[in-house]
C-alpha cells in the first residue's frame, strides 16, 4: 500500500509499505477515505525535534476492512472516524473522561494514517461509527472532528467558554479557529482571536469571532485588558505551543479565570511565582477527542456546524510533499489528503 513517510526535515515522500494488518484482537484495520496534515506534523517537518524515518498522520475517516476477535462495536463495511489517540475506553482514566491519557493509550502518529490503510488499536474505545456514509462535503467536516475540531472544542470547554464570558483565542490555525467555533456554540458572549492573516480572519469571523486583534505579546495582553475593563478575559485558549504564546495566554487571563492550553509544547518554561500570582485555572494537554466525538458527529450530520471549512486545499496522497510545504509556508490553513 502507499503511505506518507518522513525521512528528514523537509523530506516527505509517499512510498510503498507493507499493508497494515490486525495485530491484536482489539485492533481494526480501516481503508482510509480521507486524511490530512496537522499543524503538529510540522514540528518534525521543520526539524524542531529529532526526525527518524517514520510514517506520518493521525487524523482519519475510513471504512472498516477487518476487525480483531475482541472488537464488538464496529464491523467490516462500517464508516468510522476516530481520535488521534487510541484508547481502551475501559480504564479509570477513560471513564473519568480523559481517553487521550488512557493507561493503555497509543498515539496514532505512531501508526501513520496518511496512507491507504491504517491499523486502529483499541478499536472499541477509539472509533465512532457514522450514522451513514458521508457526502463529500460531510467528509471534510467529519475529518476535522478527528483532531482539530475536538482539540479546539476541548480547549474552549477547558476554558469554560459560555454565557457571560469573554473568550480570547491565541492561535489562528485550524485548532484556534475550531476553538472559536466551539466557544460560539457554547454561548460565549464575546470572542476575540489573535490573527494577522486576512484569510484566517475571515474564517474566524464566519465561525463566530466578534473581534480580531492583530497584536501579539504584551500588546495583545493590553488590548484584551482594555477590552475587558482592565480585568482580562474570563476564558483563554492557547493553541500554538510556544513559550511566547503561553506567556501571552497566562497574562491575558483574568484572576480566577480559565486557560485551556492545547498547543503542543515546545521550549516552554513557566515561572512558578508568576503562575502562583496569576491565580488562574489551568487545564490542557492532548485533547480527549473521543469524549466529544459522538456529539460532534451528530452536530455535523445535522448541519449545525461546518468545521471542515478549515480545509482550504485538497491533494491526492501522492502529493503529500506539496501539502506539507503549503502548510509550512502558511499558504494553506489545513490540507486534506485523499488516497
Amino acid at each position: 500500500m502507499r503511505a506518507v513517510k518522513i525521512f528528514a526535515p523537509g523530506d516527505i515522500r509517499t512510498v510503498d509499505v507493507p499493508r497494515d494488518q490486525v495485530e491484536k484482537p482489539t485492533d481494526a484495520v480501516i481503508r482510509v477515505q480521507a486524511a490530512c496534515v496537522c499543524g503538529s506534523d510540522l514540528w518534525a517537518y521543520r526539524g524542531a525535534h529529532e526526525v527518524t524515518e517514520a510514517r506520518m498522520g493521525h487524523e482519519y475517516v475510513g471504512v472498516v476492512e477487518e476487525v480483531g476477535a475482541e472488537v464488538t462495536t464496529v464491523s467490516p463495511g462500517d464508516w468510522v472516524v476516530g481520535s488521534f489517540v487510541a484508547s481502551c475506553g475501559k480504564c479509570e482514566i477513560c471513564l473519568a473522561g480523559y481517553p487521550s491519557s488512557c493507561i493503555n493509550r497509543e498515539f496514532m502518529g505512531g501508526v501513520g494514517t496518511q496512507a491507504e490503510y491504517a491499523r486502529i488499536p483499541w478499536a472499541d474505545g477509539t472509533l465512532v461509527r457514522l450514522p451513514k456514509p458521508p457526502t463529500d462535503d460531510q467528509m471534510r467536516h467529519i475529518l476535522a472532528a478527528s483532531d482539530v475540531l475536538g482539540t479546539g472544542w476541548y480547549a474552549a470547554d477547558a476554558a469554560h467558554a459560555g454565557p457571560g464570558h469573554t473568550v480570547a483565542v491565541i492561535g489562528d490555525g485550524a485548532v484556534g479557529l475550531s476553538a472559536v467555533l466551539g466557544a460560539r456554540v457554547m454561548g460565549a458572549d464575546r470572542i476575540i482571536i489573535s490573527s494577522r492573516n486576512p484569510e484566517r480572519q475571515k474564517l474566524a469571523l464566519a465561525f463566530g469571532a466578534d473581534e480580531i486583534f492583530p497584536e501579539r505579546g504584551d500588546d495583545f495582553v493590553q488590548r484584551v485588558k482594555e477590552a475587558t475593563g482592565g480585568y482580562g478575559a474570563h476564558s483563554v485558549v492557547e493553541a500554538v505551543g510556544t513559550h511566547e504564546s503561553m506567556q501571552q495566554a497566562i497574562r491575558s487571563t483574568r484572576r480566577g479565570g480559565y486557560l485551556g492550553f492545547v498547543g503542543v509544547s515546545h521550549d516552554q518554561t513557566i515561572d512558578g511565582s508568576r503562575l502562583f500570582a496569576a491565580q488562574i485555572h489551568l487545564e490542557g494537554g492532548p485533547a480527549p477527542v473521543r469524549r466529544y466525538l459522538p456529539d460532534l458527529v451528530d452536530r455535523i450530520y445535522s448541519g449545525e456546524i461546518t468545521p471542515g471549512d478549515v480545509f482550504d486545499l485538497t491533494l491526492p496522497l501522492e502529493r503529500a510533499d506539496e501539502a506539507y510545504a503549503a502548510m509550512d509556508q502558511r499558504s494553506a490553513i489545513k490540507v486534506m489528503l485523499r488516497p
